[in-house]
């Protein structure tokens, strides 16, 4: 499939059928990744931020309780999910580098990397230097969403703070991949703006990154806002869903990108709620998130708030893992355990 063709599918008067691309993308992903589901866990280090994004329980302006573990609370978190199974990690922030420096950043991945075999990280953008010194330290995949391509939107849901700077985010992936990061995740913000411009802004970006870029291994995602029934606005956030996105456009903009991209990961966030996670996952999904938090302190720690956004699946690890194995999929902890049906 090339652009134009992608453009075609997505498009609201596509002819497409949304059974026939189900199909298609099925066979696209167990040809290139088989009947296996890579299990990783977040684990949120701070909450702590100077931006005002409008749709985040993170804004500065919420009414959260604030906190930044320290290294013996990291160490007890990342014990607790090593417990669970997990060997896939992910560490979170806030963006505050204030309170977040890379030093300390630095600090809890090598915390973090003695007991799991893959730490990436979902931080405020870094520079190519300080990027090289985390992978130093022992990380080898980074998570960071655009949110949304269309600037005027960006521009108003990132009213102040240094996240408004598009161009700085946008410029990230890149001076991570040249500093050498092994794994890099990119994305945008499903609610944000219109979706089908969102996909082709997405789509261009990854082809353009995998040419300049071809050593790094790339992943994507389209996490999307969902809201509780009865709420207007996730979280503490004063935000309302200018583009909902149906159930059917999601799972049509997945089976696009699979087409367009067969051989790259696709990460399904616990932001969709588990029935819909347990009937979407084999149209193109590589790996997935289970037993989620996203606050800090959370798992071991004892703190019960101030999250950046709701979980729609709350399953603990071991019942996402039944689901999978019910629907004779093979749960991965480690990659390189990996084997293909």
């Amino acid at each position: 499939m090339n652009l134009k063709e992608f453009k075609a599918i997505i498009s609201a008067k596509s002819n497409q059928s949304l059974e026939d691309l189900m199909l298609a993308a099925r066979r696209e992903t167990l040809k290139h990744f088989g009947r296996t589901i890579q299990l990783y866990s977040p684990l949120y280090l701070s909450n702590e931020c100077v931006n005002s994004c409008t749709y985040c329980g993170f804004n500065r302006r919420s009414k959260i309780k604030r906190i930044t573990l320290d290294i013996k609370q990291v160490e007890k978190e990342a014990q607790f999910l090593r417990k669970q199974g997990f060997q896939h990690i992910l560490l979170l922030t806030g963006e505050d580098s204030s309170r977040v420096p890379v030093d300390y950043l630095e600090n809890a991945i090598r915390t973090a990397k003695d007991l799991f075999v893959s730490v990436s990280i979902e931080v405020y953008p870094l520079r190519e230097e300080d990027y090289s010194r985390l992978i130093a330290a022992g990380v080898d995949g980074l998570t960071i969403y655009q949110e949304t391509y269309h600037l005027p939107t960006y521009h108003r849901v990132h009213p102040d703070g240094p996240k408004r700077d598009f161009k700085w985010r946008l410029g990230a992936p890149e001076r991570a991949a040249r500093a050498g990061m092994r794994k890099i995740g990119i994305g945008f913000l499903l609610g944000l703006y219109d979706w089908r411009d969102e996909a082709l802004k997405l789509a261009e970006h990854l082809q353009s990154l995998l040419k300049n870029f071809w050593q790094a291994q790339f992943q994507i995602s389209f996490p999307r806002i969902n809201l509780p029934a009865g709420r207007q606005a996730p979280i503490e956030a004063d935000f309302k869903v200018g583009y909902p996105v149906s159930d059917q456009e999601f799972i049509r903009l997945l089976c696009a990108f699979r087409l367009l991209f067969p051989q790259i990961g696709f990460t399904l966030s616990t932001r969709e709620r588990a029935k819909l996670r347990d009937k979407i996952f084999p149209f193109g999904f590589t790996q997935m998130s289970a037993g989620s938090k996203t606050f800090p302190g959370a798992y071991s720690v004892g703190i019960k708030s101030g999250k950046q956004f709701e979980i729609a699946d709350d399953r603990t690890p071991r019942q996402v893992v039944k689901a999978l194995v019910k629907s004779g999929y093979e749960p991965v902890w480690k990659d390189w355990e990996r084997s293909f049906a």
